[in-house]
């Protein structure tokens, strides 16, 4: 197992943790097998956002005295009193269902309490300019979470809720096909409940990769939902790439994308949870996620997705880094600072580029290096 800094938090999360949703539902004897086998693998972060006491008295039950070792992301508002799952900002409510999150959880503290899914204006309004927001600042207080969060769909809302300086690490949905789809929240979803089609895929959308950006600038680690697409990533009936993505292909894109502290996959058995931290055992060659592209390269033209597919360098240059540190000074303003800092940190500057060429031979898509060396020479 790896184990990556989780933001600002100070936790150190593995970098394949377990996301429980689909053990809703599901015997005790399936949460106990699922649970333990992620607490063998090393796995110390799980996502729990289910409202239903089973599910949460099962897995605090299969956890036992080893609630320690996990982190939990527990979300605030989340209840099931019209639907399944169903969302609330009534403070009443919210109490109600976390304090018996703690209770069948047979805890006393969440280690990361989540404002519960806020995807628009109206949502964002309801949550932070609202006594919703007094009530999760004050579980804080107490010691009854750890650590404020939030989860999102949608880039903008998640970056003003990153802006506002509350929360510290946030949950958002993380693949390489949403990353490629028109800047449309709904177009996610229609995604996922019909399909993914190649012509959906327009190339990278900047509000997407701005969010990563931001949310490393200023320390807000993300913990990824939607790794697989719902599955449709790696179905060849589903794929929108020329052949099905891998397992490990859909993780390393994710653990690739900046900020990224964890990607959280839904098990329910000890098979699926093996299949999930087969990841560390894989080749460059079979994490490469670049493959995906195959003849539609000209969707992450001129992009640098941090794939290393640039390296060796003879000058032994980070390029990836160095990209990394130059997306982040793009933002402006105060993220130039902070990005000086990040790159002040290579051991060798872009300035070292001998300008041979060979990296930009190797880019699959068309990334002008060169020239991006020269900028990163220029701001730092």
């Amino acid at each position: 197992m790896q184990y990556r800094p989780l933001g600002k938090t100070g936790l150190s999360a593995s970098a394949v943790g377990l996301g429980a949703e689909h053990l809703d539902k599901k015997p005790y004897a399936a949460v106990e097998e699922t649970v333990h086998a992620a607490l063998e693998a090393g796995i110390n972060i799980m996502d729990l956002f289910m409202p239903g006491e089973e599910v949460r008295l099962n897995i605090g039950r299969a956890l036992g005295s080893r609630r320690k070792d996990m982190i939990i992301q527990g979300h605030i508002g989340s209840c099931d009193i019209n639907d399944q799952y169903d969302r609330s900002r009534d403070v009443a409510v919210c109490q109600a269902y976390f304090e018996a999150l703690l209770r069948l959880m047979n805890t006393d503290y969440i280690d990361l309490g989540m404002i519960f899914y806020i995807d628009s204006e109206e949502e964002y309004l309801a949550a932070f300019d609202s006594p919703y927001i007094d009530y999760v600042q004050k579980l804080k207080r107490e010691g009854k979470i750890l650590h404020i969060g939030a989860s999102s769909h949608e880039p903008a809302i998640a970056a003003r809720m990153v802006e506002t300086g509350l929360i510290e690490t946030l949950m958002f949905p993380v693949n390489l096909a949403f990353d490629l789809l028109p800047p449309n929240a709904d177009d996610m979803f229609t995604a996922l409940e019909n399909g993914f089609k190649s012509g959906d895929l327009t190339g990278f959308d900047e509000a997407r990769q701005n969010l990563y950006r931001l949310c490393e600038l200023k320390g807000v680690g993300i913990t990824t939902m939607k790794t697989l697409g719902a599955g449709k990533l790696i179905s060849a009936e589903h794929t929108p790439f020329e052949k099905p993505m891998t397992v490990v292909q859909c993780v390393h894109y994710a653990l690739s994308r900046p900020a990224v502290a964890s990607t959280l996959l839904g098990c329910t058995s000890r098979k699926e949870v093996e299949s999930a931290v087969a990841y560390f055992g894989a080749t460059d060659a079979e994490k490469d996620f670049t493959l995906a592209a195959n003849g539609k390269a000209a969707m992450f033209k001129g992009a640098c997705v941090y794939c290393n597919h640039c390296q060796p360098c003879p000058a032994e240059i980070d390029i990836a880094k160095v990209h990394r540190a130059l997306d982040i000074a793009r933002l402006g303003g105060t993220a130039i600072q902070n990005a000086k800092a990040q790159y002040a940190a290579l051991e060798a500057p872009a300035s070292d580029c001998i300008e041979c060429g060979a990296c930009q031979s190797r880019c699959p898509f068309g990334v002008s290096i060169i020239q991006n060396m020269r900028e990163a020479t220029g701001v730092f």
